[in-house]
């Protein structure tokens, strides 16, 4: 849902930046009605394909490590970050890891914040 929400206000946008020449028509609005519906079903696609291989090795990870943390998180993220980039060679894998990776490891740190915070305020007394 977020996927084909975004893409299609991506589309919008697009749709009106190439149409600014033209006269509100119907052929104007036909392009921009294809504009949207062509982003949202592109975005909508792309990021269900990455939330699907994400959970699909979240699962794979949990079950084989036998525990739920935020390593199985950065894990999962990385390697599908590696897997979604992979048709673009050893570079491609190393940018889409990278990406996974770092996108993981700040939403495991923004999720554990509070109980870092507490333990550095703990530390310091």
């Amino acid at each position: 849902m977020t996927g084909a929400a975004f893409g299609a206000m991506n589309g919008l946008r697009l749709g009106l930046k190439e149409t600014q020449n033209m006269a509100w028509s119907k052929p104007r609005n036909v392009q921009v009605l294809n504009m949207v519906t062509r982003q949202g079903a592109l975005w909508a696609n792309t990021l269900g394909s990455l939330a699907l291989l994400y959970s699909a090795f979240g699962v794979i990870i949990e079950k084989t490590r036998g525990a739920e943390d935020d390593l199985n998180t950065i894990a999962a993220g990385t390697m599908t970050g590696m897997l979604y980039k992979c048709t673009g060679g050893l570079r491609g894998i190393a940018r889409g890891g990278l990406t996974g990776l770092t996108l993981t490891s700040l939403y495991a740190l923004y999720n554990n914040w509070e109980h870092m915070k507490g333990s550095l305020i703990q530390q310091s007394l």
